[in-house]
């Protein structure tokens, strides 16, 4: 059996049992709802205060003037820009759905993968490996915010992004999967949220959990800083 037929075996069963073929369509469903809701548990059990202490830190750089870069590859580079869309358009998610009080504002975010015509000059000009790193060293200044997502925590593009990233004294935020990959031998990213899984869907699912978690709690902590702006200068 191949690993497609092992992960849908009822795509390639040969019976014409519909009742069989939807009994094992709705056991493959609520086996995978299982396993991203353990997982997402099992983050929020282990990084849950990490991931506030992050947002606190996310709130501070924004408070002073910072602006956030996110980037990453295929599925995660989407990922990446739903991450600059979430803190750029706040409205488009501000449905009361999250806890922002109805109070949460645009913050400047950019996704790296988004000018297609810069990434595809970059690699074609120099190679795949520089196409976020020089984008920040074209873009960025100390004190903004570098976010990555890669599933392996090995990207190539990535470690040099967040080398680069560092360099510029930049606040460097990473989510990866598997056992972190080169991401966590770096040593130079600030705030790195590694998904325990070998399951790419799962790690993806995962950190949009905990992007989605870093949004509202930076909001939040921008809400309180500026609730307490206003009390000392009343």
């Amino acid at each position: 059996m191949s690993d497609i037929e092992a992960l849908y075996p009822f795509l390639y069963s040969r019976s014409t049992d519909l009742d069989a073929v939807m009994t094992s369509v709705r056991e493959s469903t609520v086996e995978k709802v299982d396993e991203i809701v353990t997982l997402r548990r099992t983050v929020l059990e282990r990084d849950g205060e990490r991931i506030a202490a992050c947002a606190e830190a996310m709130a501070g750089a924004f408070a002073a003037g910072a602006r956030l870069f996110a980037f990453g590859n295929g599925g995660s580079s989407t990922d990446a820009q739903d991450v600059a869309t979430l803190f750029m358009n706040p409205g488009f998610t501000n449905t009361g759905f999250m806890n922002t009080g109805g109070t949460a504002r645009p913050l400047p975010a950019f996704a790296l993968t988004a000018d297609i015509a810069v990434v595809t000059a970059l690699a074609n000009d120099i190679g795949f490996e520089v196409v976020f790193a020089r984008q920040l060293a074209a873009s960025a200044f100390a004190g903004d915010i570098a976010l990555g997502l890669s599933t392996s925590g090995n990207s190539r593009n990535l470690i040099a992004a967040f080398e680069e990233a560092d360099r510029r004294g930049m606040l460097t935020v990473g989510l990866a999967g598997y056992g972190g990959g080169q991401m966590a031998e770096l040593g130079t990213i600030d705030h790195l949220f590694v998904v325990p899984s070998a399951s790419v869907h799962r790690i993806q699912e995962a950190q949009t959990t905990i992007y989605h978690a870093l949004w509202e709690l930076t909001q939040q902590a921008l809400i309180r800083s500026e609730a307490g702006d206003s009390d000392d200068g009343a």
